[in-house]
């Protein structure tokens, strides 16, 4: 299993980005996907999940109405839209997917937001 996240980088407060997830080594299609971040000096949190098939999505309180979970299933990508970006954004984001019990991540993409 690899996931490969990008898309990261430096925004102003109220910019956008797009972070996009290249997965492979596993039947993508078939599991449900997931967005967590980590900002310094604190825990991982869950952000956005994405079903495998109705593509039902759940979105963390803090990002609602701002970020946008998605997926190809057959580029095997997963995307995460981020609109009006706040300060507090700021962090590592991670891909995430639980293939046959296993938990795995890609190595993250840096997200700033600042003036």
């Amino acid at each position: 299993v690899q996931l490969v996240e990008s898309g990261g980088g430096l925004v102003q407060p109220g910019g956008s980005l797009r972070l996009s997830c290249a997965a492979s080594g596993f039947a993508f299609s078939r599991y449900v996907m997931r967005w967590d971040r980590q900002a310094p000096g604190k825990e991982r949190e869950f952000v956005a999940f994405i079903a495998s098939t109705n593509d039902s999505t759940i979105y963390a309180r803090s990002v609602k109405g701002r970020f946008t979970i998605s997926r190809d299933n057959d580029k095997n990508t997963v995307y995460l839209q981020m609109n009006s970006l706040k300060p507090e954004d700021t962090a590592v984001y991670y891909c995430r997917a639980l293939v046959s019990g296993n938990d795995y991540w890609g190595q993250g993409t840096q997200v700033t937001v600042s003036s």
